[in-house]
């Protein structure tokens, strides 16, 4: 059965819901009707806040009744409804959040006067309303200005009734046994109640104390000041406080602003981007803000302690978006603010930033983390920041005065400046992907025209103070040529070569943009000339012409305008035609233009990562011409660094530590050149980058073949170096040192090991050069298997002069088994088939071991006809090793032989491989030979022929 205590409370909740009722019906309405009409700002706003208490009103008269009802249930059925039905009890919450709603909106119209704006009209009117109401508010005094009663008559009720709910509460938990369930329920309930009054009191205090400053203020203060929900905290002419250096005459703490007046001037701070920090004079704390720091000063250090205690409370409350509850100095103390916040600001001082809105992550009073920059002229800067500047990753737009355009910098950022990787997007629709410095382009770039440029082009190198300066290579394709040399304020400069599409090539020294002096030209019949040119590329002075048939004209040259040529020179008719071979002497670049120095501008950054340790935030902004888009760029940043995957910096250089033998760290090598996220695979994949600018394309041509070459080797013996460079900083971290490494061992470790893993990357633009060096010979060597291939086997046998007892095929009456047996190894098929295999590697041992298994075959075949172990002398191996090379048809031999022999290890100079190559080179040049082509094969071999 019920209490008596819940009879009281069922009375006082009907007694509440009365009085609610007649205080709407008698002031909150008339009141609405009652309200400015005017079309002022004050008025409608005057009309907005008396409609949000009219409805926080209604709200609490609803859960009031709810809370009837509960208890009316519990009265009529006890025994299946018990404490917690109340809605008192078990919803204690939502009662509350109803409350203080109702005081923020009665609060609210106290604060700017609502009552005393409604009560300068209809004064009689209110007399004889306060005359109805008077006999549901006992104790109440309807005597003194209207706004007063007005206001007193709506939170009279509510102060009154939270005091007798407490009482009853606490009668209630005394009634109830300290074993009984619902004992921690009422307790709670009292606590909240319990709060909810001072919340209410203290809300009541400072809106009274709001409403007396706008009153000592003028017009102009309040006007800047004044708004609904603004509620004073503090006051300096209360609690004495002084700002330095601003000398404010008077410094007012709200719950959303600090303010400080200095004579006419305003000084506003949001406290969402207001730090505190002490400072060593006990009377002194600092206040940090996006533009302004300055120090509060107390008389004393009481005074300093209640001015922090509650700048850091009012910030809490600010960023949270609701007042403390239980208020300030009650239950626990609340934490410290926060000193990463986020928040959107504008700034209004002069400078870079000034009416640039940041909206994003803060520390300190500076924009620190990620966040957007928007300044009012259309630029926009997306990323991260570091004590208010750009730093890491970011898309930062520039608007042209073109319409719907932009540049589009997506780049990695340094203490507000592009420095480090990045690609921007250029409104005239050119695109650059390389290095910045200072927020300039500088040091390896790559820069592309747009499209439909009248002259599109593509420069790939490197960058001084945005202008191409140093080594780069520039296709320009509508002159059908492509410049690979050196470079100075964006002019080709020093010494370079062009060649063309039309087979023009040229090698010499630039000034201006114009080759000057001496230099080299060849043209597409393969006539060299050296000596002098002009400007426009014409014959100037002395030199020398060098016909394909190897006749010479040495004298000096002129021209003019559609004279054609003249000459007074020597015509030598005398020289030999040059050998086909020797092509390579006609190579361009090689000496000219040092390897050694081509590239710096790919390696520097590499080795200034790993000089600076290998930090995590600074690999994600290493060499990332891999990735080819913004989106990609973004996700690599939002990871944090891109290789996560397999476990961040720490990881590989960790695993650079692991011993390994040859083969382990052969493996090892191959998956870290592989891996886009490795430094080392970010290395080569952009060399492979500056190859494909250099030797793909138009810049596929047989006189480049040296140059690629060397190139090739160079990059093999910087990434050994780069390796052994992270491997050092491994060892660092460990408090180890890296062991030296003698030249012999250093050359053994490039050409064995990282040569073979890196020509991959390089072959198909370099085996192209091999094969337009090698096109002629190879079209020789062509037409010499044609012509072999119409003899059959044994007649070309008998013509190669291979002694008829090592032939595998006897006249022999052969049963189906035999028969298939002799098919298998009919005419060396085994070995043929072994050396068709030369072609499915790119590397150059792999090659070799292929061409020594061939050896092998041939060997094993012979020993299987003789019935007894075979070593063949070279009288009987280089007949049998044409043959084979003739029925394996290999296309391209003459490429595949000098791409070996210039990349093969050096080690194996003199030995076994040099030697099975010489042959296999040596049956090469025999197939091109005449009599090979015109079906008339030697009767015997001259072995001179052969070597």
């Amino acid at each position: 059965m019920c209490s008596l205590e819940e009879m009281t409370l069922l009375r006082l909740e009907e007694a509440f819901l009365a009085m609610l009722a007649h205080v709407g019906s008698s002031i909150l309405q008339p009141l609405l009707l009652a309200g400015p009409e005017h079309s002022e700002p004050w008025a409608r706003e005057c009309l907005c806040l008396l409609q949000q208490l009219h409805r926080s009103s209604e709200q609490l008269q609803e859960v009031t009744e709810q809370s009837l009802q509960s208890l009316q249930k519990r009265l009529h059925q006890p025994c299946t409804a018990g404490l917690e039905s109340l809605l008192m009890l078990g919803s204690a919450d939502r009662i509350l959040q109803v409350y203080m709603e109702y005081i923020e909106s009665y609060t609210s119209c106290m604060v700017v006067q609502v009552f005393q704006q409604v009560a300068k009209r209809k004064s009689r009117y209110w007399r004889v309303q306060f005359g109805l109401l008077q006999k549901h508010l006992p104790g109440m005094s309807f005597e003194g200005p209207v706004d007063a009663v007005l206001a007193q008559a709506l939170r009279q009720p509510l102060v009154q009734h939270l005091q007798q709910c407490v009482l009853l509460l606490l009668q209630l938990r005394d009634g109830l046994g300290k074993s009984h369930p619902a004992q921690e329920l009422v307790t709670q309930a009292i606590t909240l109640y319990g709060n909810l009054q001072s919340f209410l009191q203290q809300a009541l205090d400072q809106a009274t104390a709001t409403q007396a400053l706008w009153h000592s203020l003028s017009s102009r203060l309040k006007d800047a000041l004044c708004t609904p929900t603004r509620r004073l905290l503090q006051d300096s002419q209360d609690v004495p406080m002084t700002a330095t250096p601003l000398r404010a005459e008077r410094v007012l703490l709200f719950d959303d602003a600090l303010v400080l007046l200095q004579g006419p001037a305003v000084h506003t701070f949001d406290l969402r981007l207001l730090w505190v920090r002490p400072r060593r004079h006990e009377c002194t704390f600092c206040v940090l803000t996006p533009e302004e720091e300055f120090s509060l000063s107390a008389r004393d250090p009481l005074g300093r302690a209640v001015w922090q205690w509650k700048v850091s409370r009012a910030v809490s409350q600010a960023l949270r978006g609701k007042k403390d509850f239980p208020v300030l100095g009650a239950g626990p103390a609340p934490s410290e603010p926060p000193a990463c916040r986020s928040v959107a600001y504008t700034f209004s001082a002069e400078g870079r930033l000034c009416q640039a809105t940041y909206e994003g992550e803060w520390c300190l009073a500076r924009p620190h983390g990620k966040g957007t920059l928007k300044w009012p002229d259309g630029r926009h800067h997306v990323g991260n920041f570091r004590w208010g500047l750009e730093h890491g990753f970011g898309i930062y737009l520039v608007p042209k005065a073109t319409e719907d355009q932009f540049d589009c910098y997506k780049c990695h950022w340094q203490e507000g400046s592009m420095c480090g990787y990045g690609i921007c997007e250029y409104g005239s629709e050119e695109v650059y992907k390389g290095y910045f410095r200072a927020g300039l382009r500088h040091g390896f770039g790559v820069l592309d025209s747009a499209p439909q440029a009248p002259q599109p082009f593509r420069y790939t190198g490197h960058w001084e103070q945005d202008q191409r300066s140093g080594y780069g290579v520039q296709e320009d394709s509508s002159r059908g040529e492509r410049y690979i040399g050196e470079w100075q304020a964006n002019q080709r400069h020093g010494l370079g070569v062009v060649v063309t599409q039309a087979g023009v090539c040229y090698q010499g020294t630039f000034q201006a943009d114009k080759m000057v002096g001496p230099g080299i030209l060849l043209s597409e019949d393969d006539s060299m000339y050296e000596g002098t040119f002009t400007r426009d590329l014409t014959f100037e002075g002395k030199g020398k012409i060098t016909f394909p048939n190897g006749f010479t004209l040495e004298g000096s040259f002129s021209s003019g305008a559609g004279r054609g040529l003249y000459t007074q020179s020597v015509l030598d008719t005398a020289a030999l035609p040059p050998d086909p071979s020797s092509t390579h002497k006609r190579q361009l670049g090689v000496g000219a233009l040092p390897v050694e120095s081509r590239w710096r501008g790919v390696y520097t950054p590499f080795w200034d990562f790993a000089h600076a340790g290998c930090p995590g935030e600074l690999q994600e902004a290493l060499l990332g011409f891999q990735v080819q888009s913004s989106r990609e760029l973004r996700r690599s940043q939002e990871r944090g660094s891109p290789e996560d995957a397999a476990g961040g910096t720490e990881a590989f250089l960790e695993d650079l530590l692991r011993p390994r033998q040859p083969a382990a760290l052969r493996r090892h090598l191959g998956e870290a050149l592989s891996a886009a996220w490795h430094p080392l695979g970010k290395l080569l994949r952009t060399l492979m980058l500056t190859f494909q600018a250099t030797y793909a394309g138009i810049g596929a041509n047989k006189h480049l073949q040296g140059l690629a070459q060397e190139e090739v080797k160079q990059h093999a013996r910087e990434l050994w170096a780069a390796y052994r460079g992270l491997l050092q900083v491994a060892l660092q971290h460990k408090g180890q040192a890296l062991e030296d490494e003698d030249a012999e061992t250093r050359d053994q470790r490039v050409h064995g090991l990282m040569l073979p893993l890196v020509l991959p990357s390089f072959y198909s633009e370099l085996f192209t050069l091999y094969l337009l060096l090698h096109e002629r010979e190879d079209g020789l060597y062509s037409q010499g298997i044609s012509s072999l291939s119409v003899f059959p086997d044994t007649k070309l046998l008998e013509l190669l002069d291979v002694h008829k007892h090592l032939w595998p095929l006897k006249d022999l009456r052969l049963t189906s088994n035999q028969r298939s047996s002799l098919v298998r190894d009919k005419c060396f098929l085994s070995a043929t088939e072994c050396l068709q295999k030369i072609i499915t590697t790119v590397d150059p041992r792999e090659k070799l071991e292929v061409l020594e298994k061939t050896y092998l075959e041939i060997e094993a075949t012979v020993s299987r006809v003789l019935g007894r172990e075979h070593k063949l002398p070279m009288d009987d191996l280089l007949p049998l090793l044409v043959y084979v090379v003739s029925r394996a048809r290999i296309q391209h031999l003459g490429a595949e032989i000098h791409l070996i022999r210039d990349m093969m290890d050096p080690v194996h100079t003199g030995g076994r491989y040099d030697f099975l190559l010489t042959a296999l080179e040596s049956c090469y040049q025999h197939i091109q030979k005449e009599d090979v082509r015109l079906h008339r094969l030697p009767g015997h071999w001259d072995l001179r022929d052969l070597r």
